[in-house]
């Protein structure tokens, strides 16, 4: 096994997983670090600011998104990963695509981060596996895996339809061969769910945390969050929810989170240090 879930974890805090996106259409920063240049210049920036995993990504699910082509995809993310891995960062690959996973697999990818939970791709499982590496599976029902607008049905009670789906994307992966000590969960957070259903979630964060594996809460600068900014009619852009971002990312510490993946670094390494020191203060 090339690397394990325990030696991408932070010792003593919950890790810190920044965001490079080389995509032409993310909601906060599409096109900035689309040149491979420009991505490990930035992905330098983040590690510096404390960053202890890079998280790559080449495929927006804003909502609106479209699809992009399966070669230009695995191209993008193999490109910049093989750059980082030359010095020495740990990255996890932002896909959901069997090909592309393999693909930054082979680049140097530590982790795969599948914002899917491995339905979105039917060979998906299979590849987590023959890779043997850690791999995050994330909450998202929807009728297809494009865009992450709108609101799916969760029965009345999004908690539990979180639990659920969680619990069934997980069996699955562990009957495909992962081992259950590599896989890590998301719940989702504006992914076809409402902001009652957001904060709900993250209400219900012990529940999860508490659970059979670690969690990786994924808020960052999400409309929910701008929206709190909004309500008192001031500036609503995606980078304005940072303040909002590196409370959830407090909170989410201080809950057990094993992981926050973040656009705006520094600040939430300083709220996951800050938790990390109350809490054994």
């Amino acid at each position: 096994m090339a690397i394990t879930l325990e030696q991408l974890t932070a010792p003593g805090r919950t890790t810190v997983m920044g965001i490079v996106n080389v995509t032409t259409d993310s909601f906060s920063d599409g096109g900035r670090y689309l040149d491979p240049q420009a991505a490990l210049n930035h992905a330098r920036e983040l590690v510096r600011q404390g960053a202890d995993i890079i998280d790559v990504g080449a495929e927006s699910t804003r909502p609106g998104a479209t699809r992009v082509p399966a070669d230009v995809e695995a191209e993008r993310v193999s490109t910049v990963i093989e750059l980082l891995a030359k010095e020495g960062f740990k990255t996890s690959v932002d896909t959901m695509r069997a090909s592309t996973a393999l693909a930054a697999a082979e680049a140097g990818a530590h982790l795969i981060n599948d914002v899917s939970g491995g339905l979105a791709d039917a060979d998906m499982y299979r590849v987590m596996a023959e890779t043997q590496l850690p791999v995050c599976l994330m909450h998202w029902r929807t009728d297809r895996f494009e865009s992450a607008s709108g609101s799916a049905d969760h029965g009345g009670d999004v908690v539990r339809d979180v639990h659920e789906v969680l619990k069934t994307i997980t069996g699955n992966a562990i009957a495909a061969g992962v081992d259950p000590k590599q896989i890590t969960v998301d719940p989702g957070l504006g992914f076809a769910k409402t902001a009652e259903d957001n904060w709900a979630l993250l209400n219900a964060l012990p529940e999860f945390t508490e659970g059979e594996f670690p969690v990786l809460v994924g808020a960052s600068r999400k409309r929910f969050l701008s929206a709190i900014r909004a309500e008192r009619g001031l500036d609503h852009d995606p980078v304005a929810a940072d303040p909002a971002t590196a409370a959830v990312t407090a909170l989410a510490a201080q809950a057990g989170a094993w992981c926050v993946r973040v656009h705006e670094v520094a600040v939430s390494r300083d709220a996951v240090d800050v938790a990390a020191r109350w809490r054994n203060g």
